[in-house]
């Protein structure tokens, strides 16, 4: 089974090996059309703690890693400045 894998952006890494990564989504009004951001907080592992906020990072699905923890650091596209 494919795993899925989206990019977002590291909005905390206070925690050890953990990084909470915020995607946003565009999706419209289920009645009106309008087009609606949403946004949508991930836990991610980061092994090496090697993203920083506001790092733009690729995520992967994986096996649970904790009670929220479910995806792991992929890659990290772009530094902060």
């Amino acid at each position: 089974m494919a795993r899925r894998i989206i990019t977002g952006k590291v909005v905390s890494n206070k925690m050890d090996k953990t990084i909470v990564v915020s995607v946003e989504s565009r999706n419209p009004h289920h009645r009106y059309g309008k087009i609606i951001r949403m946004t949508t907080k991930f836990k991610a592992h980061d092994e090496k703690n090697d993203a920083q906020e506001g790092d733009m990072v690729k995520i992967e699905e994986s096996r649970p890693l904790s009670k929220d923890k479910r995806w792991s650091l992929l890659e990290v596209i772009e530094r902060a400045q």
